[in-house]
């Protein structure tokens, strides 16, 4: 298989959904402006036409409730927002409407919508263009929320959104844009509500989510040098939850850290800490640990973001805590992970 970008796989996975139906259409703000959503929407316009891609105007309520109308008249639509914070705006149609149709009609209407929407860290974002209200959707019946990782899970899960016959909310990781995978050349889909353990291991769980996996893989070269073997499950889907590959590594390990790109209060990390608690409680060695934003809004400076979001630091020391591991022990490998050489991959530019 070839490498590509995450973005790239994005911009794969429109591509062959658009060519293979010509039911699904693109609409969102900047979709078609030369950006085009960082690149993932370029040149689908000039390729499908202006009646397939176009610009969605400043009323995101009214025209999610376009496309909620769209998807009922047998279209697949997919709605881009270029940040979760927009999709606010239009919580009562997603909420109220494109959850609720298939249980309110009995199974005989469907709402086939796909919502991407991008969070996360950015180069000063603040607090209006960066939350991760991954949970706040989850907490909806009706909506599916998928958080892919890899290129090769944006494609194959994005796709499978698509063909999909209820509304999906659809989470993209910013950071992750430019992460490179092998990916297929051919159209395939993953199944929606199935994890991977991204390594195995036998003495720590930790259960990461999104962008957090690439921060629980880097804890590991720190963690793998004082001998904690841990064993990192991603569930790519957040509603439904793959309970069983969790619950699984839990019995395992005995051990539960987890990581989340969102808060602690209510948050993913809270319902997979309850999960464990009510089904694994016998098998859990020590208390199960969080690593997640603080609760407070996100700071606009990027000094101040360097303290707000936590990384494989907070997640190391987390695993240690569970491991009744001093943080005496784990400084030195934090000083040696600190000194060594920035990642030469491209920094993150704006807008957004």
């Amino acid at each position: 298989m070839r490498e590509v970008t995450f973005c790239q796989a994005i911009h794969e996975a429109l591509t062959q959904a658009m060519e293979k139906d010509e039911n699904v259409f693109l609409m969102g703000e900047g979709v078609d402006d030369p950006r085009a959503i960082f690149g993932s929407t370029r040149g689908l316009r000039e390729k499908f036409g202006k009646e397939r891609v176009f610009d969605l105007p400043l009323s995101e309520n009214g025209m999610t409730g376009v496309m909620i109308g769209a998807a009922l008249a047998g279209m697949r639509p997919i709605m881009t927002h270029q940040r979760l914070d927009f999709t606010l705006y239009a919580m009562d149609q997603i909420v109220n409407h494109a959850a609720k149709r298939c249980y309110t009609s009995a199974g005989i209407q469907s709402v086939p919508l796909t919502i991407r929407a991008i969070i996360g860290r950015g180069w000063g974002q603040g607090s209006q263009h960066s939350q991760s209200l991954q949970s706040l959707f989850a907490h909806i019946p009706g909506l599916k929320v998928v958080m892919p990782t890899t290129p090769y899970d944006a494609k194959g899960l994005l796709l499978a959104s698509i063909w999909d016959n209820n509304p999906v909310i659809f989470i993209e990781y910013r950071r992750l844009y430019e992460e490179v995978g092998e990916v297929p050349e051919e159209p395939y889909v993953l199944p929606i509500g199935k994890g991977i353990l991204r390594c195995e291991g036998k003495d720590v769980t930790i259960v990461a989510v999104s962008y957090m996996v690439l921060e629980a893989l880097r804890a590991k070269k720190m963690l793998d040098k004082l001998g904690v073997s841990v064993e990192i499950v991603d569930p790519r889907t957040l509603k439904p939850l793959d309970e069983e590959i969790i619950l699984q590594s839990v019995r395992k390990t005995g051990r539960l850290v987890i990581a989340d790109t969102g808060w602690k209060t209510c948050g993913i990390a809270a319902e997979i800490a309850a999960l464990a608690a009510e089904k694994e409680f016998r098998s859990l060695k020590a208390p199960l640990r969080r690593v997640t934003l603080p609760d407070i809004p996100t700071p606009t400076s990027s000094v101040l973001e360097q303290v707000f979001y936590p990384g494989p630091t907070e997640i190391a020391k987390a695993v240690c805590d569970v491991m009744s591991i001093s943080e005496e022990t784990l400084s030195k490998e934090l000083e040696l992970f600190h000194s060594a050489p920035p990642s030469s991959r491209k920094q993150f530019v704006g807008p957004f």
